[in-house]
């Protein structure tokens, strides 16, 4: 008895005897003499049917059952006389090995809003919709880690536990292992804690990976990250996967490159590999969906410095109201990104050379001191995909920044020790995992595209 999966099934080249199929039911319809069973047990989209004859040993248990049971099926993969399949099965044998109450089963065939799904996130990866997400999301996440494997990245695991903040931003989770009667900021309290110190989850893994890049070459880090930024809008959430690649003896312009060719080289992979499960949001979620992915597979970037993207946004904005009216030294908003890409330029966006005083302290400085090196990758749809930047590898440069933004030195010396021992230029970027996905499927809200979404108020699971 071979065990094969649905989608095994349904690829077949021929009939196979002695085949053995577990999945759940999705519908179930029964006929005199028989019952016709539709079944999926995840590893595809479609369906495949089961024919259980009136007789056939475990018949009678799996009348009593519907949509949601588990059922295991032993029979024969046969040439289907229905139309929309080539294959079906023919039971031997039926096994129920789950039930499922028809009466408080919350998955019947029918479409559920996307706000009721969250609501049972246990459960919504059984749906179309859901389904087809968590199978997008596998197959760009390896694209993601054979893209830099065949490109001479090493993979290095960040820590999530940190006692810096990347960012600057202060937009951290504090992690304790002190009761909470006794937790304080008091310098003496915080000594009795697990590390002695202030601890939090990482907002970033960006500083390791400086050190990693400037004794191995290049590496990226692909993992979890935390910001306790209190925003309940469609794109934040308070934890989710970042994509950070870092490059040394790489200028910004070659990480760049690197953005666009990466972006590029996964969408592209998995629009062929994942078709049909694309094809379901391009149906029934954005019908606009290929055009956008056409925009930014066949297009090249266009390169924007920001005081260009500021002059451009104030002109627009006399003829059309932003909600945020625009002003050099500001961080461009949403609805600037968007208007960029999908009004403007009508293709994606890498706006560069931000003002140093709206940046982090590691941007490289460039000449005349206004300006960092810095990068953010606009797409279509979902707007700052990337944020990147060249680092600053200039050891008396860096300390000043430090020290203007009122930082420990101390706390980073071994972070100065790249630039006091064989300082290289180096280079890297974020790349929002979640982002990317939401851009892939035309999914609008980030709670979508996370299989367990953390957002403010909601820490389910």
């Amino acid at each position: 008895m071979k065990q094969i999966s649905v989608v095994e099934a349904l690829e077949a080249q021929s009939p196979r005897d002695a085949i053995l199929v577990q999945a759940w039911i999705r519908t179930k319809r029964d006929a005199k003499g028989f019952s016709f069973l539709e079944v999926n047990d995840g590893s595809c989209l479609k369906n495949l049917q089961v024919i259980v004859d009136q007789g056939t040993p475990g018949y009678d248990q799996l009348l009593e059952q519907g949509t949601g049971a588990s059922v295991s099926i032993q029979g024969s993969l046969v040439e289907s006389p229905g139309k929309g399949q080539k294959w079906e099965v023919q039971a031997d044998l039926a096994q129920v090995l789950g039930t499922a109450d028809p009466e408080t089963y919350p998955l019947q065939k029918k479409r559920h809003s996307d706000e009721f799904l969250r609501g049972i996130a246990q459960l919504r990866p059984r749906t179309n919709k859901y389904g087809a997400m968590n199978r997008i999301r596998s197959d760009l996440s390896w694209s993601v880690h054979r893209y830099f494997h065949e490109h001479g990245f090493f993979c290095v695991h960040s820590p999530v536990l940190t006692g810096s903040d990347c960012e600057g931003a202060g937009e951290l989770f504090r992690v304790t292992a002190l009761e909470p009667d006794r937790f304080s900021a008091d310098p003496k309290i915080m000594e009795q804690d697990f590390f002695g110190k202030p601890a939090y989850l990482t907002v970033s893994g960006q500083l390791t990976a400086e050190v990693m890049a400037c004794s191995l070459g290049k590496v990226y880090t692909f993992g979890p990250t935390f910001r306790a930024e209190n925003s309940n809008t469609p794109r934040h959430a308070a934890e989710f996967w970042m994509i950070e690649p870092e490059v040394a003896f790489a200028d910004l312009s070659a990480i760049i490159d690197l953005a666009e060719d990466l972006i590029k080289t996964v969408l592209g992979e998995v629009r062929t590999s994942r078709a049909d499960d694309l094809e379901l949001f391009a149906r029934f979620v954005d019908k606009g969906l290929n055009q956008a992915l056409d925009e930014v597979l066949d297009s090249p970037f266009v390169r924007l410095p920001y005081a260009e993207a500021v002059t451009l946004l104030q002109e627009a904005g006399e003829k059309r109201s932003f909600e945020y009216p625009v002003e050099y030294g500001m961080d461009l908003q949403t609805e600037h990104e968007r208007y960029l890409v999908e009004e403007h330029f009508q293709r994606p966006v890498v706006v560069f050379d931000y003002p140093a005083s709206i940046k982090p302290f590691y941007m490289r400085v460039n000449d005349g001191g206004e300006t960092v090196a810095a990068m953010d990758v606009l797409l279509p749809r979902v707007g700052e995909v990337v944020g990147g930047s060249q680092r600053e590898e200039r050891l008396d440069v860096l300390r000043r920044r430090m020290e203007a933004q009122g930082m420990d030195i101390e706390e980073y010396r071994w972070y100065l020790d790249l630039r006091r021992y064989g300082t290289v230029p180096h280079s890297g970027f974020g790349l929002g995992f979640e982002r990317l996905l939401m851009l892939m499927t035309g999914v609008h809200n980030i709670r979508d595209v996370l299989p367990f979404p953390r957002t403010p108020k909601h820490l389910q699971f």
